[in-house]
């Protein structure tokens, strides 16, 4: 059977637990297998128990194929696992754990832990500057006062404007990548600390009027249009931002409905990763990209709850 393109054809593939070990192995060791504690390429594979035996005498000797993975120490099959993952990269708007654990017969708990690993997963690996034309802008996510419930907006709500809302920054290489990271406010030392991390001196800048992005013209191009008479002048505009904007506060309020903001960053990960993914030949194509970015990456619930200090980096 040929690999999976489309949601059902792989609902069919990985039910074979074959199918999910191979897809998995394949792309984790394109050239072999390996022990992930010592990297010795001399292994045996058990059949019967599913994992693989350095012959070198060390701890941690036995292995399975979701050791030092996003799957590492999940009692969900890797049935599962792999269909849940499909969902959540190739769903547009994104797929919430109610959803998942109804498809897959799981607490929506765990569907809501899975959930999460796999967007550790999502996160862009490489870290180079962006060039060229690029756009920038920010806007503030959380939600609308008048659809919260009374008491919670009590809570939640202590002011008008954005007081209550998370800034959230994006960047956007035109014929590139976007990247989006949360920032502690709108203010000029935040904003321009944010584009120098991640823009190439030199490069062609285009943003909104916002006072914070005046002085830039020093180690790049920086041109303005202002919204309150055009949006649109020429090349200049962040038009490219604000559709991705559109399409993460669609995800967020239409799928997720509550987000809190120390997870937020995860929600713009997958956002972004589906954006910068999103001209693939299929479904297949994408899904097997997240899978080569399991390895390496551990989350655990004390961290994702906040029970234990969370060592977890975000690139962002």
């Amino acid at each position: 059977m040929s690999e999976p393109k489309s949601l059902q054809e792989a609902v069919l593939y990985f039910s074979n637990p074959d199918n999910c070990l191979n897809y998995l192995a394949a792309r984790r060791w394109p050239k072999g297998v390996v022990c992930p504690t010592c990297g010795s390429e001399s292994v045996s594979f058990s059949v019967s128990r599913r994992i693989w035996q350095c012959s070198s005498h060390h701890a941690k000797r036995q292995f399975s194929v979701k050791v030092g993975t996003i799957f590492e120490d999940s009692p969900i099959g890797l049935d599962k696992w792999l269909v849940a993952a499909w969902m959540l990269t190739n769903c547009k708007n994104g797929i919430s754990s109610y959803e998942v654990a109804r498809a897959l017969r799981i607490t929506q708990k765990s569907a809501w832990f899975m959930l999460h690993r796999i967007r550790l997963a999502l996160q862009d690996e490489s870290f180079g500057m962006v060039s060229g034309e690029v756009e920038v802008d920010e806007t503030f996510i959380g939600g609308a006062a008048r659809f919260m419930h009374a008491e919670k907006r009590r809570v939640r709500i202590t002011e008008t404007g954005t007081k209550d809302k998370t800034p959230v920054m994006g960047i956007l290489e035109r014929g590139g990548k976007v990247r989006a990271s949360v920032i502690p406010n709108r203010r000029k030392k935040s904003i321009q600390k944010e584009i120098k991390n991640h823009v190439a001196a030199g490069s062609a800048i285009y943003s909104d009027a916002l006072m914070s992005y005046q002085g830039l013209n020093g180690d790049f191009v920086h041109q303005v249009t202002d919204h309150a008479e055009k949006y649109v002048d020429g090349r200049i505009h962040t038009n490219g931002l604000e559709n991705f904007w559109s399409l993460l506060k669609r995800g967020l309020k239409g799928t997720y409905i509550s987000v809190e903001p120390f997870h937020l960053f995860r929600y713009l990960d997958e956002q972004s990763f589906r954006y910068n993914h999103r001209e693939q030949k299929h479904d297949g194509e994408r899904f097997s990209q997240v899978v080569s970015q399991i390895i390496g990456k551990r989350l655990t619930w004390n961290k994702l709850t906040g029970k234990t200090p969370n060592m977890e980096t975000c690139p962002n």
